[in-house]
């Protein structure tokens, strides 16, 4: 699933050729996770005033509105002057004067709906219970740990939740674990302030290495420029079950955490 990095070298590879473009029409495919909320032949003549980012919402503000687009489980966007025909797969085209934004999405658990404002339905809705933006000044440490003071469900799971910090996905969570010395699995509560820490200053280096390899490609992840991501690459623990941990050489081991993978080393991260 396209997370935080993903959805951002997403943004960054289309939002400045697209901001100022006027929306010559619509095109639907087969239905994704909500209704666009509009008819498709009313967004034309509306202009993209710019592309913003909240959690794995892509914002598409326009000079009426804005658009929210969800990469789901499998999709992505590509931004091309002249696309093929749509494909089986192709749910969602915005054709402006600079180029067709096109969302494809074999799963279809993606989303672009419109909505008034961000502050009203659905808009509101839909952004409502997002945690913190991990990579913005806003992500406090001593926030952070008093967060994970009120929860007592396994760390990976609280930081998969995303009402606390948005964005820390599986890959990123494992990693951000591993870097800080923390059992996947050790309770919210139970982290003192110093370990607290080191997993705020883990989750700001991992994600920030992410953006700098252009995301994780582990099937079909592209930016809307077609470029792959390489951070799938530098991983120390994420997928790597059974191989020596690069820090201490015991083996990585995988284990299973409210139905999602999580690998880690049983030494180094032994609490």
């Amino acid at each position: 699933m396209p997370e935080l990095p993903e959805v951002e070298v997403t943004r960054r590879s289309f939002a400045e050729r697209i901001a100022g473009a006027r929306i010559l029409g619509a095109g639907l495919g087969k239905p994704l996770r909500w209704p666009l909320g509009i008819a498709p032949e009313r967004l034309a003549g509306r202009t993209v005033r710019d592309v913003g980012r909240r959690g794995k919402y892509l914002l598409l503000r326009l000079s009426d509105g804005v658009l929210l687009l969800h990469l789901g489980m499998s999709g992505r966007l590509s931004f091309q002057a002249e696309p093929p025909p749509p494909g089986p797969h192709d749910h969602f085209d915005l054709r402006t004067t600079r180029g067709v934004l096109r969302l494809r999405d074999p799963r279809r658990f993606g989303a672009a709906v419109w909505s008034p404002s961000l502050d009203v339905d659905p808009a509101r809705r839909l952004l409502a219970g997002l945690g913190v933006e991990p990579l913005d000044a806003g992500f406090d440490p001593a926030q952070f740990h008093a967060g994970l003071k009120a929860r007592s469900a396994p760390i990976k799971q609280v930081l998969l939740a995303g009402d606390l910090v948005v964005g820390v996905g599986n890959i990123y969570a494992c990693e951000a674990l591993f870097a800080a010395g923390i059992k996947p699995a050790a309770p919210a509560n139970r982290l003192s302030r110093a370990r607290a820490d080191r997993l705020h200053a883990a989750i700001v280096q991992v994600l920030t290495q992410a953006l700098e390899q252009g995301g994780s490609t582990l099937r079909d992840f592209a930016s809307a420029t077609g470029e792959s991501g390489h951070f799938q690459l530098q991983a120390a623990v994420y997928g790597r079950a059974g191989q020596p941990c690069p820090r201490c050489g015991a083996l990585i081991e995988r284990i299973s955490q409210a139905g999602r993978s999580t690998w880690f080393c049983p030494r180094c991260q032994r609490r």
